[in-house]
């Protein structure tokens, strides 16, 4: 039996039952020992990120927990605290292909959040590991390059400048910022040298152990670590007892133990890239032991990593930069033989502090300008399941062939070109009611690429001591580029509540807009948006449009000086289908509509003012006789959004809320009709 055969005899029975445990676990969540009607929770904390208005620890109570507390409040490690307040299901997604809260908590084995009206602290009293723990964290507080020897030394990347994180995202480099296999060798070598100067070899290799797992409790278990040490000390097991398990079985048996311990860690994002790269750089070696030079070696081991990580990155940012495996060629060595070797020693001996910040700074730098280079940064839609399974079928294939001296990479490329202009092959026309909270964002997406619509952009209002929720950043930005795309055509804003147009100025400044139009009421929010738009070129129109041959009427010609009833009221007719969409127009603005134009049936009608008793009369509802209503409705709202008077008028249609469905799409072809719950 050849070896590889062998490694298959091991591997694929193996991956099986890890494929068939994770599906079962993952649609079996498991119960919790908290009650979701508990009020107080004791517990000692091991997790804590004061922000400027608010403090969140997790502690260690019946089970891991996270606690939300609006205040700020200093903090120690294994302290015990009290809390009183109300226990919070984590939110799930509910707009489609983005981030899912609930599953990042479940892969931390946190099962519920908690909102905290009070905290007290029950003991100052910390152990001899959480001291140390402080102590490490107090320290790092001395340098100006804290936020990096936070990220590289103790694991906590939180308080890196975002803009530049999100040049470390663009660029493909983000991964350089979480303590990677390298990072961990390197610091189980520097280990292993210095003791075995002092003990024996069997004792050296078991100290470092000892060592690892402490570090593991420092960083807090974080996944990508916990799979470096793992794989660090089942390596140092077969090398001791001369197993002679090949080093590919060793990283799957790894894989197999954190995924028995908690199968929720395939939704963390640092745990697949980190297991995902190193399966394909131990599978395909070969590949890069053939190169001769340093050069060509580290290019392989950048394209190899690339190809791995893409389908991952893919459906996780929904952009790919194909410049990236040359910017890794060049920040991974800067990374890994200078910046973390300094920073360790950095966090030694302080006065080398000046010198990382001047290297820090330089790296930064760097990545801000290079993310600037747009052009070969592609926005690649969502894919689904068979197609990311493709993805790495393809990819595997074209590995197998580059270690046989075959070079098919172009292949890669060419399907990449084809995915980043996918909407052009889309033969549906759809409208999508996202999900915004409290307020209106739809988006009308045109077939075969010929045009995109945001009507309302939402708006999260900043309530007392709670800080700001960026809309346009975490939830319409990366579902437009979810759906591939990477520019609108036309903004419409209905109005200025700011229910409505709140997140317009953050999303013209991240996100490219050809046309804005406004309705006749101009109010400061709108004046604003308007000044900002006018520095960036985009025409500001108040007509009718037409896009291809979809034209967008708006029937609203009232000047009543009211935000409301001024709102513009779009009909259109798409794929033969008639929708009407009346922002927040009231029941008067709807008796001016009956009295002023001769209203066909509706297929689609988005509610008025989001299911207000205000707006949806009777005489409107019989006149436009609408087969599906949807409604924008935050959970819980404190105006009890939608009325029931309003539910019980379209009771012949078939009515959708945000507040109970989540996003809403309808495929405007035959009107299938999808929800995100």
């Amino acid at each position: 039996m050849t070896a590889s055969m062998k490694k298959l005899k091991i591997i694929l029975p193996l991956s099986i039952f890890l494929i068939i445990y994770i599906i079962f676990s993952i649609n079996n969540k498991p119960a919790s020992k908290y009650s979701i009607n508990d009020k107080q929770i004791e517990g000692y904390i091991y997790d804590c990120q004061v922000d400027d208005n608010k403090t969140v620890f997790k502690i260690k109570g019946k089970e891991n927990i996270l606690i939300t507390y609006y205040d700020n409040l200093s903090c120690k490690f294994g302290q015990k605290i009290k809390a009183t307040g109300e226990i919070k299901i984590p939110n799930p997604n509910t707009n489609f292909n983005l981030f899912n809260y609930q599953n990042y908590l479940l892969s931390e084995k946190i099962n519920y959040t908690f909102l905290a009206t009070k905290l007290e602290i029950v003991s100052h009293k910390t152990n001899i590991f959480y001291q140390i723990k402080n102590s490490l964290y107090n320290h790092t507080k001395k340098f100006k390059t804290k936020t990096y020897l936070n990220a590289l030394v103790l694991g906590n990347d939180n308080n890196i400048n975002d803009n530049v994180k999100n040049s470390y995202q663009i660029n493909g480099i983000s991964h350089l910022l979480a303590i990677s296999g390298a990072q961990i060798t390197m610091f189980s070598c520097l280990l292993l040298f210095l003791l075995n100067k002092i003990f024996t070899k069997n004792i050296s290799y078991f100290l470092t152990i000892l060592i690892l797992i402490f570090y593991l409790f420092i960083t807090n278990f974080q996944a990508s670590i916990l799979r470096a040490t793992i794989f660090f000390i089942i390596i140092t097991i077969n090398k001791q007892f001369e197993l002679k398990v090949d080093t590919l079985t060793l990283l799957v048996i790894t894989c197999a133990i954190l995924l028995i311990y908690n199968p929720f860690y395939i939704y963390n994002l640092g745990f697949l890239l980190s297991f995902v790269i190193t399966f394909y750089l131990i599978a395909f070696s070969k590949i890069i032991s053939q190169k001769r030079s340093y050069f060509s070696k580290n290019l392989a081991i950048s394209l190899i990593a690339f190809l791995a990580s893409a389908p991952i990155l893919i459906n996780n940012f929904f952009q790919l930069n194909l410049l990236s495996p040359l910017i890794n060629l060049y920040f991974v060595p800067i990374m890994t033989f200078i910046i973390y070797p300094f920073a360790l020693l950095t966090f030694i001996f302080k006065p080398l502090d000046n010198l990382l910040f001047i290297l820090i700074q330089i790296m930064e730098n760097a990545s801000l300008n290079i993310s600037k280079i747009s052009f070969l940064n592609l926005t690649l839609c969502h894919i689904n399941i068979v197609a990311f399974a493709g993805y790495y079928l393809l990819i595997t294939f074209i590995l197998y062939k580059w270690s046989k001296k075959q070079n098919y990479l172009i292949i890669f490329f060419i399907i990449l070109i084809i995915h980043h202009n996918i909407n052009y092959f889309n033969p549906n026309s759809s409208i999508t009611m996202l999900d915004v909270g409290q307020g209106d964002s739809i988006l009308i997406k045109l077939k075969h690429n010929q045009g995109n619509i945001l009507i309302d952009t939402g708006g999260t209002q900043n309530y007392k001591g709670q800080e700001p929720y960026d809309i346009a950043k975490n939830i319409t930005i990366p579902y437009l580029k979810s759906e591939g795309i990477n520019h609108l055509d036309y903004l419409i804003l209905t109005h200025g509540d700011f229910d409505h147009a709140g997140m317009a100025l953050n999303l013209i400044k991240n996100f490219k807009i050809n046309n804005l139009i406004l309705n006749k009421e101009n109010n400061a929010l709108e004046n604003k948006i308007v000044k900002n738009f006018n520095k960036k070129a985009i025409n500001i129109s108040k007509g009718s449009i037409k896009i291809s041959n979809v034209k967008l009427n708006f029937l609203n010609n009232l000047n009543n000086h009211d935000e409301n009833d001024d709102s513009l009221i779009i009909y259109t007719k798409i794929e033969n289908q008639n929708i009407l969409l009346m922002g927040d127009a009231s029941k008067e603005t709807e008796k001016y509509l009956l009295n002023t134009y001769n209203l066909p049936k509706m297929d689609i009608l988005k509610v008025g003012h989001h299911g207000s008793n205000t707006s949806t009369s009777k005489e409107f509802i019989n006149k436009v006789s609408p087969k599906i209503s949807l409604i924008s409705a935050g959970k819980n709202n404190v105006y009890g959004h939608p009325h029931q008077i309003t539910l019980q008028t379209l009771k012949n249609s078939k009515i959708f809320t945000t507040k109970n469905d989540g996003a809403i799409k309808i495929n405007l072809k035959n009107l299938t009709i999808k929800t995100v719950r």
